[in-house]
């Protein structure tokens, strides 16, 4: 008689999968590292957030991570995986605009970050600069939607305040989105 084997190693492995599996899948849950998956990104509608469109629109979602789009026309909505501040008290949340883009920004840190971290100096454009290669400021002091060149930011807790993008999408942005675009931080 010939059949499928199955050794005493498979059967112990599979038990023990079976056993452990559920408390993997509840850890998860608990500590919602399920949200960091960029499938997790759900669509939003524009109307549940502003009255109209304006100029465009943009929602930065902290929880999910993930930046939302939409022209003035309604024609072209984008969500971007982000980096979201690293807590919640460096999280500032509401209605803002973008007052002003710069390529190639210059970085210079904050009064709170220079007493956290006194070796951190000013710094030009270029690759070592934590804003990388474009900046979208907002009408708040020292909040703004830029890139970063350490991609491992993405999806994650890891700024002071601001929202990062991978510099590839920051510049795609950059290029769609005029002064005056409004923003909203959830």
């Amino acid at each position: 008689m010939t059949g499928p084997f199955v050794s005493r190693r498979a059967l112990v492995g599979g038990a023990i999968a079976a056993v452990a599996m559920p408390r993997v899948l509840r850890a998860q849950e608990a500590t919602g590292s399920n949200r960091r998956n960029i499938s997790s990104f759900a669509q939003q509608d524009w109307r549940d957030h502003f009255e109209t469109l304006g100029k465009g629109a943009i929602v930065c979602d902290t929880v999910s991570r993930a930046l939302h789009y939409w022209n003035a026309e309604g024609s072209d909505y984008r969500v971007f995986p982000t980096s979201v501040p690293k807590t919640d008290e460096l999280t500032r949340r509401g209605y803002t605009r973008i007052v002003r883009k710069k390529e190639g920004p210059s970085w210079t840190p904050t009064q709170s970050q220079m007493e956290r971290f006194p070796d951190w100096k000013p710094m030009g454009p270029g690759p070592d600069n934590p804003l990388g290669t474009h900046a979208l400021y907002f009408d708040w002091p020292a909040y703004l939607i830029h890139g970063t060149h350490d991609t491992r930011k993405i999806g994650r807790r890891s700024s002071d305040g601001c929202i990062g993008l991978f510099n590839e999408t920051v510049e795609e942005l950059y290029a769609l989105v005029p002064v005056g675009t409004q923003v909203r931080l959830v």
